[in-house]
């Protein structure tokens, strides 16, 4: 067994050497020029956001910018919507709705999945086959059953109808349910001997094992509700409960293409920094994630 272990840790350290070798040459040719091809739209995002209104209205249009300023930042934030709405009340909805719906989608995916791996009662194989038929479905194909029953609870035009549709995410808990599988029933049974009940046994064991998982929900909860156009546009009437996705959708329109151009493009780029910063940071758990349910 011994000489297995260390059999499989020189393998590794072939496979993936900390320092750079020779023999790696070939494959960088290879893979630089595909990521730096990869990076160009990362790259355009940024320039065009810090570009004065002169250089994003040039033909040819320039890739780089030459003169960077914050003009365009500068005039979003003061700017107001057609009914006297500031850009930051926008920008402080999506915050909030964001933060809302990341924290209690993390919860209520990972107890319902612990809920449905480790606990018994009759049907849960039911609910577990519902939330797998629920993943065929794409958003597009539910819309009108969506309004009907956001409509019978009184959610129009509330600030809850920014949460509360947001928070059930069908491939989450099948994540989390697959995880928590792999956690052996002796260890569960362990802490209920120990005097552990459900829910200590889901906070100080479960939670730990499944940090991939959760990690995945988090950045599928966070692109849904900060890139959320849908709800302002067909359930919000008030402008005080609308979003900054809508709000940057507006800059697009006819009326200001020419004038909002710088803008939309500083807009954009407040839009695409926190599904970045997020990803990077959260990455690797990801991968983890997308590994372990291959392997099963």
């Amino acid at each position: 067994m011994k000489k297995k272990r260390i059999h499989h840790h020189q393998v590794i350290v072939k496979t993936n050497p900390r320092r750079f070798k020779i023999d790696q040459l070939p494959l960088l040719i290879l893979i630089l020029p595909i990521i730096a091809f990869m990076l160009l739209p990362l790259l355009y995002i940024f320039n065009q956001a810090f570009k004065p209104f002169d250089e994003l209205i040039q033909y040819p249009p320039r890739f780089f910018v030459t003169r960077p300023t914050f003009d365009n930042f500068i005039e979003l934030f003061r700017t107001y919507s057609s009914t006297s709405i500031p850009i930051s009340r926008y920008l402080f909805n999506s915050i909030i709705i964001t933060v809302v719906v990341v924290f209690l989608s993390i919860f209520l995916s990972s107890i319902t999945g612990f809920a449905l791996s480790k606990m018994r009662f009759h049907i849960k194989n039911v609910i577990f086959e519902v939330n797998t038929i629920a993943l065929m479905f794409v958003g597009t194909a539910v819309s009108i059953p969506r309004y009907v029953i956001i409509d019978a609870f009184g959610l129009i035009d509330t600030f809850w109808v920014n949460i509360i549709p947001l928070l059930v995410i069908p491939v989450g808990l099948f994540l989390i349910k697959q995880f928590i599988d792999d956690i052996p029933d002796e260890l569960i049974e362990a802490a209920r001997i120990d005097g552990a009940n459900d829910f200590q046994i889901y906070l100080r064991i479960v939670l730990p094992l499944i940090k991939p998982a959760i990690a995945t929900v988090a950045i599928l909860a966070f692109q849904t509700a900060w890139n959320n156009i849908e709800t302002s546009s067909i359930y919000v009437n008030s402008e005080q409960l609308k979003t900054f996705a809508y709000y940057m959708s507006t800059l697009s329109t006819s009326s200001n293409t020419v004038a909002g151009k710088g803008m939309a493009a500083a807009a954009t780029l407040i839009m695409f920094l926190p599904n970045l910063i997020i990803f990077i940071f959260l990455q690797s758990r990801v991968m983890n994630t997308m590994a372990h349910s291959g392997i099963k």
